[in-house]
């Protein structure tokens, strides 16, 4: 095998077979979340492609625009454990991470989880909490564990962050640290829907909503072997350069541009795209889909005329595919 050929991962490459069987699970979630969301259905299959990738997403957008149901919508169709946490501006990092609590019966400290222990974890309007609270969640996003009181936990796999912020009100919010955004794999934005689609959605939640009938419709093993086979799927030497001209592009044209971290994160976002339109291997196409919302939120620019969305389709424009 020559080093063009070698998965990124380094491990046995994911047959078709494998790619197919991951294909079915993400198709049969994606039909799922469909059920309760009209009309996204581009950011439900980049949430799936993150799953995936074994990334976090951020949503933001103005209240109201259904955040919170497709994050719900998305944990419901899997066999795990659900929380969510909503954030407010006197929450503590021990009401996320948990606490150690003294059982005068036993004589001794017992840990009690935090809702962080969960397969995922929604943090609902998470720039309203302060900074100290928000830096609960870093080394639990990317270690996947916590420490409290100097003795680390490993959280329960596959964990995954789907955390919404509104883009409203921002004299009562405060804004995410670059640490913080950097462990997000993609940033999303919703948007409103079209008439046809608002009407849709009206006409589905007249009586009950179909979030509450919604059912699991994949296994956590489902997810996990889902998640082996993407993380196998083949990214040859030629797409991973191409990567890292796209980083230093961003670098070179930004303030701030995509960190290594980023780089990584769009490989392993475009071998979930490629799972998801059943292929065994990585082409070009993926890291410029996935690069539009996983590098746009790590970027920061000096002027007001020049946008990181700016940055990254000048940089997809520009940068060669060799």
């Amino acid at each position: 095998m020559t080093d063009t050929d070698t998965p990124v991962s380094g491990r046995q490459e994911s047959t078709v077979e494998d790619v197919d069987d991951a294909q079915t699970v993400v198709t049969r979630v994606v039909d799922n979340v469909e059920q309760v969301i009209v009309g996204h259905h581009n950011e439900i299959e980049h949430i799936l492609t993150a799953l995936l990738g074994k990334g976090h997403i951020l949503l933001e957008d103005v209240p109201g625009v259904g955040k919170t149901m497709l994050a719900r919508a998305i944990a419901q169709s899997f066999e795990g454990s659900f929380k969510r946490v909503q954030f407010t501006p006197d929450l503590l990092p021990s009401d996320v991470t948990g606490v150690n609590i003294f059982n005068q019966k036993t004589e001794e400290f017992e840990f009690r989880p935090g809702p962080v222990f969960a397969n995922v974890v929604l943090g609902d309007e998470i720039n309203r909490a302060p900074p100290k609270t928000q830096s609960a969640l870093l080394e639990a996003m990317e270690e996947q564990q916590v420490t409290v009181d100097g003795e680390s936990r490993t959280l329960p796999q596959p964990f995954t962050v789907i955390a919404t912020q509104n883009t409203v009100e921002r004299d009562r919010t405060y804004e995410l640290p670059m640490a913080e955004l950097d462990r997000f794999m993609k940033k999303l934005h919703l948007g409103y829907p079209e008439t046809d689609e608002e009407t849709e959605m009206l006409d589905r939640i007249v009586g009950e909503h179909p979030i509450e009938e919604l059912e699991s419709v994949a296994t956590l093993e489902d997810l996990q072997s889902a998640r082996e086979t993407t993380a196998n799927v083949t990214v040859e030497r030629s797409v991973r350069e191409y990567v890292t001209r796209l980083s230093q592009f961003t670098r070179r044209h930004a303030e701030l541009g995509v960190s290594p971290r980023g780089g990584l994160a769009v490989l392993q976002a475009a071998q979930g795209r490629a799972v998801l339109e059943g292929r065994e291997y990585v082409i070009p196409d993926d890291v410029q889909t996935e690069a539009e919302v996983v590098f746009p939120h790590r970027i920061r620019t000096s002027t007001d005329e020049t946008t990181p969305r700016a940055v990254v389709e000048n940089a997809l424009e520009s940068v060669r595919v060799e």
